[in-house]
């Protein structure tokens, strides 16, 4: 973590090596007018180049004309969101689809708001932009209280908020060095992968300065590099290891996008022959169509016959792995150190040891594929005992609809054109057992679990990723956090399709530790919608509560309102749940509950 204030630190002359350097662009900039030779013109510009169209917002006094800058740029475009923790979701959304995202809000009131989008972003390894509109320049140092402030001559609270939640801060309040702090945020958080905050003075956008007289030079952000001995020696500890081994298996971890190294898997998965699985937090990164994939490993919730084959092998190569307490079902993983290579994004773990570091995992994957000693035992030993899955029985005729169902249903709805986001709930676990074809985007977010994520970043995904159409599967109990935007997915002329599941509360919690408090009150959900909708843009609305009215819904959505934001209510029982939530909340709820340590 890096901070960057420009009042205290002074300008700087620019490092050598400095990264703004001609990529495959000419050298040359065209010359600005002095009019346009404005540090809010140059940081339009720089989320341009580096690929963001969209800038999710909140106006507040403090960021009014960096605004203005923000639209007057061709290429982007300003998104106003209802709230800034909306904002900060659906820039989150977007950089899962676009590979960065910018959300702008104001001085501290704004700050505080998005803080927690900006901390899930951190957790999900996201790069994200978050803008804040700051104080006048001239009032850092003079012991004057502002409003939006707790009341204390003291501007840093939102600093130090930000300083555990981004991997750099800026705060601009100087233009000689205004230059320098937004191109170093921006590249740190491309280089990283996680989020930035810049604070600009809400003095200074405006402001002509010879700094910013040419348009910005593109980035040239040279990539990370393995060392070449330390990966030569890592592959041959790896492959004395697997080859060792009777039945070796790999399963893709979540720091495998991180790592841009999904092809690189994909690669020696074909060339060892080893039988595949994901983490639930990695669903999506690996192609679920490869010859040898068995599907979720996630302990005792995995797919069928998956966790039998991981946990029994005598090897296992973990791609990228996040460990926790979720992803582990309360620590109830049959795994065991000595058996398992653990490939990080910079660091290769054999057993309990040797560790390399400063090895790509993308390097280190590619040279493994080229060594390795092909063994397809556990592919095969999965096919003796693999039994195909069942279908859920049959409804009757009116019966209410039961969530197996709804599922069995979203399956058939999948294709390369489509993406699915999934709410933290029992939609995790429903979602996980999706069948994805080839192209099919797939976003949750397990790590940080934040409920009411998806709203904001079914927004912003299908801003990015506007080749797709995203199928979102929410709970009530989430939706009530985040619903307003569903009117700025409505202005943006979003086609999505939302499954509303209405169970009556926090299911997720009713498993891990029942109470009054997971009951919430109910809502007319479609009413709701369409009372946002209020006649102005396209959607449309239906209340399910059987199989037939789910079909005939799902036909209209993908048929005549194709083109429509599509709202469909499912009424399910307050106790329909997946088994895979039953087994995997009793066990969190032990891990939860183990009392503490002797003194």
């Amino acid at each position: 973590m890096d901070t960057g204030i420009g009042a205290v630190d002074g300008p700087k002359a620019a490092p050598s090596g400095a990264l703004a350097c001609p990529a495959t662009f000419p050298a040359s900039s065209s010359p600005a007018s002095s009019a346009e030779a404005t540090m809010g013109r140059h940081l339009a510009r720089r989320l341009v180049q580096v690929g963001v169209s969209d800038v999710f917002a909140v106006p507040g006094d403090f960021n009014l004309t960096l605004l203005d800058h923000l639209i007057a740029e061709p290429g982007l475009r300003l998104i106003g969101c209802c709230n800034e923790l909306n904002a900060g979701y659906a820039a989150d959304g977007y950089a899962r689809a676009k590979g960065v995202g910018a959300c702008a809000v104001t001085f501290t009131v704004g700050g505080l708001s998005v803080l927690n989008a900006i901390a899930g972003a951190y957790s999900e390894n996201l790069p994200l932009i978050c803008i804040v509109g700051g104080p006048n320049s001239n009032d850092y140092g003079t012991n004057r209280i502002l409003h939006h402030t707790i009341g204390l001559p003291d501007f840093t609270q939102e600093l130090r908020a930000f300083q555990t939640v981004t991997c750099y801060q800026a705060v601009v309040n100087n233009l000689d060095d205004a230059h320098e702090q937004i191109d170093k945020a921006i590249s740190t958080a491309l280089k990283e992968s996680k989020p930035v905050y810049i604070s600009v003075s809400c003095n200074l956008p405006g402001v002509s300065h010879p700094t910013f007289s040419r348009d910005p030079v593109p980035y040239f952000l040279s990539p990370r590099m393995s060392n070449q001995m330390g990966l030569e020696a890592a592959v041959e500890a790896t492959v004395q290891f697997l080859d060792k081994s009777v039945k070796p298996v790999m399963v893709a971890g979540p720091k495998l996008s991180v790592a841009k190294a999904g092809a690189a898997f994909a690669e020696l998965a074909d060339a060892s022959g080893y039988a595949v699985a994901t983490m639930p937090s990695a669903k999506g990164m690996v192609a679920e169509t490869l010859p040898r994939f068995l599907g979720t490993y996630w302990g005792a919730v995995s797919t069928a016959f998956c966790a039998e084959i991981v946990e029994s092998a005598d090897a296992y190569l973990f791609a990228g792995p996040i460990f926790n307490d979720y992803s582990s079902v309360g620590y109830s993983f049959l795994l065991k150190k000595e058996k398992a290579v653990i490939v990080q994004p910079d660091r290769v773990t054999v057993g309990n040891g040797p560790a390399f570091g400063c090895i790509m995992m993308k390097d280190f994957l590619s040279a493994l594929a080229q060594r390795v000693t092909k063994n397809t035992t556990a592919y095969e030993n999965y096919k003796r005992i693999f039994v195909p899955d069942g279908e859920p029985p049959e409804s009757e005729p009116g019966e209410p609809l039961r969530v197996n169902v709804l599922f069995k249903h979203v399956q058939k709805m999948l294709t390369g054109d489509s993406a699915v986001i999934a709410e933290t709930g029992d939609s995790w676990f429903n979602c996980q057992k999706l069948k994805l074809p080839d192209g099919c985007g797939y976003e949750f977010q397990m790590q940080y679990g934040s409920i009411g994520w998806s709203v904001g970043a079914l927004l912003g995904y299908a801003q990015g990723a506007k080749d797709k159409r995203v199928i979102a599967c929410i709970g009530d109990g989430s939706f009530q956090v985040t619903a307003q935007d569903v009117s700025t997915m409505l202005r943006c002329e979003q086609n999505s399709i939302i499954f509303l599941i209405n169970n009556g509360g926090y299911t997720i919690e009713v498993e891990i530790h029942d109470g009054p408090y997971n009951v919430i009150k109910n809502w007319n959900y479609t009413g709701l919608v369409d009372a946002i909708h209020n006649g102005e843009g396209k959607c449309w609305t239906a209340k399910v509560t059987c199989e037939e009215e789910l079909t005939a819904a799902i036909e209209t959505a993908t048929g005549e309102k194709q083109d429509c934001l599509c709202f469909i209510e499912v009424i399910a029982h307050k106790d329909d749940t997946s088994k895979e939530l039953l087994e995997w909340g009793s066990r969190v709820s032990a891990a939860n509950s183990r009392p503490p340590n002797p003194q």
